[in-house]
């Protein structure tokens, strides 16, 4: 299930999650994870962080499907291994990508209307679904080693 997990995330974006959302959803189900809580923490994440241009919201996903499964639960758990696969998945991403945040990504204001309108007019959604497969493929490979 792991390795559809890329090609799911697509699927939910283009049915109408949005980055975040999809790429934390496919993860979850690839580990066989539900709750009702997902996607629903990640929604704010979406269109780096609510429109404001900051971290790529299918790295957001990503790392909260990280989370899912090398995360902590109790104060006395170490943190060692989760920041570690963060960092890995962060410093990826920005080596394929060019970065982590979605405004210099996307190269447009999502927060103003005329970004908006640039973003549709040059179908730059198809560019975040690419971001939304790879962010998924890279956090499939860090948490299934």
């Amino acid at each position: 299930m792991s390795e559809q997990a890329p090609q799911r995330s697509v699927e939910l974006f283009r049915s109408g999650y949005f980055c975040a959302e999809s790429v934390l959803l496919a993860l979850a189900e690839s580990q066989g994870i539900q709750s009702d809580l997902i996607p629903k923490i990640a929604t704010g994440f979406c269109s780096g962080i609510s429109r404001k241009g900051y971290m790529c919201g299918a790295v957001s996903g990503a790392i909260m499907g990280i989370n899912l499964v090398a995360g902590r639960c109790l104060p006395s758990d170490s943190l060692e291994s989760c920041y570690a696969l963060t960092q890995k998945m962060i410093d990826l991403f920005e080596n394929q990508y060019g970065s982590v945040n979605c405004g210099q990504l996307i190269g447009c204001d999502l927060d103003t209307k005329d970004g908006q309108r640039f973003f549709l007019e040059n179908q730059l959604l198809e560019r975040c679904h690419q971001y939304a497969e790879g962010a998924t493929t890279i956090a499939i490979s860090l948490i299934t080693r």
